[in-house]
């Protein structure tokens, strides 16, 4: 009987002994197995086939005695390699047959095993969690701040229901870590924050921090409906506009999103909500707004949205509606991709709060610009990717409904109306941390019967990421 290269190395292995319990591994690599060695072209040729491996402490250990499971583990590997002679397939049939019970109860195991597996891959995507924590620090002019000095935690997490429904929720968590900052109640007198201090303790409760207190504060269900309907119901934090000026806060809301059909890539999305915070005179007005975004050509992508009041929730004492009677608003957002690396966004939202116009300053109170400037970015799984950032905003004092305050600057005042400029830089140094520094310089505060509202800020931040 004629045997084949991989028959005699196969049947040399077998009289050497070996074991299966380690990973595969080239000849070189067995410390105990020269170069020299009569065996050693054998050894190396089963070991590059993935028929036999070492012990995993770099050793073969030739004259150790195999038991039946591992040879019959060679045996098997060697029948899935398949191929060769007549000859050499007379040899693996009649180990085959010798090794027919150990091999089925490999078989078995192996099968088991991969039951497991798939249990465990189940019950993973059955329930998913993520999210980030967050070392911050700054100064704010030495004014009052609720995110200059925080640790901070945000914890998302998924529960599958079904191939069409998901459940989210998150959670989300501040300790603020600054004295100084910890006031509450405060007011402005010539222009300096008067107000009571609190211990970090009651400052990072309930009833000082509603949103981050660690409390679930969000909890919506995602749902495939139809041919890609896709819909959102519940509590979450929501943002309408590539720059989110005219709306980025939590919102209790039904949302839908549709690819539109022979579209070349552009989306049609629609939110009805209302504010989970109180209004004006404490009304909760309710909100509708109606989205397009998608691409124009190679090198610009595009936003279009309409949004409108449906019900203002009069106060019936004072006659007014919710934030300066704006009943429509309209924005833009167009975003030019320069070079592979430079990206400018431009936004804009227009309200029609005309009945408040006297109120303000200039002709400037009604409406919102934002440009930024972005070069590169950051990848949390390539350490030294990075990325920088301007920013240049003028936010009028009812120029949107709820704008996203994206390195939540606004205050300390909570004044109507925004204008200056922000730049920073994020890098990547290690894989999954970010840090993040920021500067602005802003002006805040445009009422007439307010003069103390004005208030001039330099800000700086500087935060790191740990995601997970």
């Amino acid at each position: 009987m004629r045997f084949n290269r991989k028959t005699a190395a196969l049947l040399l292995g077998l009289s050497l002994g070996l074991s299966s319990t380690a990973l595969a591994a080239g000849a070189d690599s067995f410390s105990d197995v020269p170069k020299d060695h009569w065996s050693y072209e054998a050894l190396d040729y089963l070991a590059k086939d993935g028929i036999i491996e070492g012990m995993g402490d770099g050793t073969f250990q030739g004259g150790r005695s195999m038991t039946r499971y591992e040879m019959a583990t060679i045996v098997a590997k060697a029948m899935l390699k398949g191929g060769g002679n007549i000859g050499s397939q007379a040899v693996l049939e009649k180990l085959s047959n010798e090794y027919a019970s150990e091999i089925e109860i490999l078989k078995n195991r192996v099968d088991q095993h991969d039951e497991e597996i798939d249990k465990l891959k189940k019950q993973q995507e059955h329930f998913q969690i993520w999210g980030l924590a967050r070392v911050q620090g700054g100064n704010d002019d030495g004014l009052y701040s609720n995110y200059n000095n925080r640790f901070y935690a945000d914890l998302e997490g998924q529960l599958k229901v079904s191939d069409r429904f998901k459940a989210r929720f998150t959670i989300e968590k501040n300790a603020h870590y600054r004295q100084s900052e910890a006031l509450k109640g405060y007011t402005i007198q010539n222009g300096e924050i008067v107000g009571t201090k609190f211990s970090h303790a009651a400052h990072d409760n309930s009833a000082n921090d509603e949103n981050h207190n660690g409390s679930i504060s969000n909890i919506w269900v995602e749902a495939t409906l139809g041919k890609d309907w896709y819909v959102n119901v519940g509590r979450k934090w929501n943002g309408i506009g590539m720059q989110n000026l005219l709306w980025g806060n939590p919102m209790d809301a039904i949302s839908f999103y549709h690819p539109i059909e022979h579209g070349h890539g552009w989306w049609l999305s629609g939110d009805y909500w209302a504010p989970t915070y109180d209004g004006d005179e404490g009304s909760v007005p309710t909100y509708a707004a109606i989205n397009l975004w998608g691409p124009i050509g190679k090198y610009i992508d595009a936003n279009l949205v309409y949004s409108r009041v449906i019900d203002h929730k009069y106060d019936h004492n004072t006659g007014r509606g919710y934030w300066m009677d704006a009943t429509n608003a309209y924005g833009a957002d167009l975003k030019f991709k320069l070079s592979k690396s430079l990206a400018l966004t431009a936004s804009y939202v227009k309200t029609d709060a005309s009945n408040y116009g006297t109120y303000f300053n200039g002709d400037d109170w009604d409406y919102d610009l934002a440009g930024k400037l972005e070069y590169k970015g950051t990848d949390l799984n390539k350490p030294g990717s990075y990325g920088l950032y301007a920013k240049w905003v003028k936010l009028g004092a009812a120029g949107d409904w709820g704008h996203d305050d994206e390195w939540t600057t606004r205050g300390p005042t909570y004044s109507n109306g925004i204008k200056g400029w922000y730049v920073g830089f994020k890098v990547v140094p290690y894989k999954n941390v970010e840090w993040e520094s920021m500067y602005a310089k802003i002006t805040e505060g445009n009422s007439v019967n307010s003069p103390a509202d004005h208030s001039k800020r330099k800000i700086f931040r500087s935060q790191l990421d740990f995601h997970f």
